[in-house]
């Protein structure tokens, strides 16, 4: 295990130079520490639907995007029904590479004014949470996701919050994070984001900045920014940084500014021809980001 750990430090410091990268504890990983940059990862989300699980490994390897958000029902498998042996192949893959498994990227929800529905998203939100523990992530990914008009929002939001505390919980216990996505109709919103959380008690149940437009509605994305921040976790959302008019440049000066040294994972939405390529441009592209950021 020693030279595996060896192994990983020798490649993360050679693939991506002046970004350092550390194993994240789950109730640290959000701390700020001088000594730790932002680090670029991948959302399997496109560019890595059609990869199995050695290959993304591989081909984060070989772009230097060292750390990977699982999603659900993708070409790599990483499922529930995995069986113990399966899930111990799949943490010591990540173990022996220099590439992270951030966690799981997952489509829960917990807006539904079905009981049943609820309950089957919050119960399943369990059993996943039980798979990013087996397969050595940090915690698990998902979402409020919307705001039903039949319901009058205040009660929606507490069963949102509600729902994230008990799963929140049952995280804690296996050491895992719970990071909400700040996705869905209304509920993207950051001002629903933060009615949310307001009434969330769990500490391991985190904040994740996903870049929408709506981040840019009045007070604009610096006061949006600042009203969410205090609970940011360890992974923010992009889209491909030089499509659209997503100011990220202005983003990324926040998030340096409150010394944020967590993932930054690109969901990208494009189809490139060849995504390798698409992907080490990307990596160029933060890293020249990143840096502007401390010139101010």
């Amino acid at each position: 295990m020693e030279n595996n750990l060896s192994r990983r430090h020798f490649i993360q410091k050679s693939l991506v130079a002046g970004i350092g990268l550390a194993t994240i504890d789950p109730y640290s990983a959000w701390a700020k520490s001088p000594k730790a940059e932002m680090k670029l990862g991948l959302v399997t989300y496109q560019w890595a639907k059609d990869w199995d699980l050695p290959t993304i490994i591989a081909n984060c390897e070989k772009t230097g995007l060292l750390g990977v958000e699982l999603r659900v029902d993708h070409a790599h498998g990483v499922e529930t029904k995995l069986n113990p042996a399966q899930r111990a192949e799949v943490k010591k893959r990540f173990a022996d590479s220099p590439v992270t498994c951030i966690g799981y990227g997952a489509n829960f929800e917990y807006h539904s004014p079905d009981a049943a529905k609820l309950r089957l998203n919050i119960d399943q939100t369990k059993e996943y949470i039980k798979l990013c523990k087996d397969i050595g992530a940090t915690g698990i990914k998902v979402k409020p996701n919307d705001l039903p008009a039949s319901v009058p929002v205040e009660k929606t939001i507490a069963q949102i919050a509600t729902s994230l505390n008990e799963v929140g919980k049952f995280a804690n216990d296996l050491g895992q994070l719970v990071r909400v996505e700040c996705h869905g109709n209304k509920t993207q919103e950051l001002p629903n984001m933060k009615a949310i959380f307001e009434q969330v008690t769990e500490k391991n149940v985190k904040m994740c900045w996903n870049c929408n437009d709506q981040d840019l509605l009045p007070p604009g994305i610096e006061g949006n920014f600042n009203s969410v921040k205090k609970w940011f976790g360890d992974t923010v959302h992009i889209r491909e940084l030089n499509v659209g008019e997503y100011p990220y440049q202005q983003m990324f000066n926040l998030f340096t500014g409150i010394k944020y040294n967590g993932w930054i994972l690109l969901e990208a939405r494009t189809e490139p021809a060849d995504k390798l390529a698409a992907m080490k441009e990307q990596l160029s592209i933060f890293n020249q980001m990143i840096a502007n950021s401390k010139k101010g």
